[in-house]
C-alpha cells in the first residue's frame, strides 16, 4: 500500500508529485489521472505506479491529494466518498472549497487539510498556505503534510478564514508578477535592449529583489527608499507609478481574486 495518493496529474499535481520524489521514495506513491495517455507518460517520467480510478486510488494509500479543479470537485467526492475513511488524511488543493463543505459530502468525521500552492512550485519554488483542524491530526501526520510541501519551496500554516487571502498574496499573484516582468522588459525593449537580454534584466531583477525582501526581513517600503536616491531615476519612476495607480491596480486585483475565491462552491 502506498502513503500518498493524487488524483489528478495536472500542472500542479504533477509539480508537488515530482518535488516530493526528492525527499519520499518512489513507492510512497500512488496516482490516478483523467486519461490512460497522461498515466502512462507521468509512470514513465516518475517511475509511480499508477491506478484507473479515483476509488481505487483513495482505496491504495493514507493521504489522498484531491489535484483537480474546483469545478470538477462534486464529481471526485462522489467516487471517492465511500473509499475514504476516518484513518484517511484528505488534501484539498482547490481555492474557496471548505473543509465543512467537504465534510458535509465526504462525513463529518473525515480529516481535511486545505492547501493553497502555487505555480513556482514547478521549480521548487513555491508557496503553500496549509489550514486544518489541528486537533484532528497526530503529529506525524502533520509532520508528513507539511515534509510533502516543503518539497517544493516554503509552506505556512493559515486560519482557514484567511486561505483566500492566501490565493491573493501567493496563489494567483505569480500571474501578476509575470505581467510586471513582461512589461519591464517591453520598456527596455522600447529603448532598444534585445528582448531575450530585457527578460533576462528584468526577471533577474524581480528574482533578486524578493530575495532581499525575504532575506533582510526589512519592510517593502524601506528597501524601496534605498533604491530612491534623492533627485534620482527610481524616485522618478516611482512616482510615475504612483501617478498611474500602480498600487491601486494591485489591491483591485486582489480585491477580484479574493471574491472570485469567496464565490468558489
Amino acid at each position: 500500500m502506498a502513503e500518498i495518493g493524487f488524483i489528478g496529474m495536472g500542472n500542479m499535481g504533477y509539480a508537488i508529485l515530482k518535488g516530493a520524489l526528492k525527499v519520499f521514495p518512489v513507492e510512497a506513491f500512488i496516482f490516478t489521472a483523467k486519461t490512460e495517455k497522461t498515466m502512462q507518460s507521468v509512470h514513465v517520467e516518475t517511475q509511480v505506479s499508477y491506478v484507473p480510478t479515483n476509488a481505487e486510488c483513495a482505496n491504495s494509500c493514507k493521504y489522498v491529494v484531491l489535484a483537480v479543479k474546483p469545478q470538477y470537485y462534486p464529481t471526485v467526492l462522489k467516487q471517492i466518498r465511500y473509499a475514504v475513511t476516518p484513518e484517511h488524511v484528505i488534501i484539498s488543493l482547490a481555492p474557496g472549497i471548505t473543509i465543512a463543505s467537504l465534510k458535509e459530502v465526504l462525513g463529518s468525521d473525515r480529516r481535511i487539510v486545505r492547501a493553497m500552492p502555487n505555480t513556482p512550485a514547478l521549480i521548487g519554488e513555491g508557496m503553500t498556505g496549509l489550514s486544518f483542524r489541528k486537533e484532528e491530526f497526530s503529529e506525524e501526520e502533520l509532520s508528513v503534510v507539511h515534509k510533502l510541501f516543503g518539497a517544493v519551496g516554503n509552506c505556512a500554516d493559515v486560519e482557514e478564514r484567511l486561505m483566500s487571502a492566501v490565493v491573493c498574496a501567493s496563489g494567483s499573484s505569480p500571474a501578476y508578477v509575470y505581467q510586471f516582468i513582461e512589461a519591464l522588459a517591453d520598456g527596455a525593449v522600447k529603448y532598444g535592449m534585445p528582448r531575450k537580454e530585457a527578460y533576462l534584466f528584468a526577471a533577474q531583477a524581480v528574482a533578486g529583489a524578493a530575495k532581499m525582501v525575504l532575506e533582510t526581513g526589512e519592510h517593502p517600503g524601506a528597501l524601496k527608499d534605498k533604491v530612491c536616491s534623492p533627485g534620482g531615476t527610481t524616485i522618478a519612476g516611482v512616482a510615475a507609478l504612483e501617478e498611474h495607480g500602480f498600487r491601486n491596480a494591485v489591491l483591485k486585483a486582489c480585491d477580484a481574486c479574493y471574491e472570485k475565491s469567496e464565490s468558489i462552491k
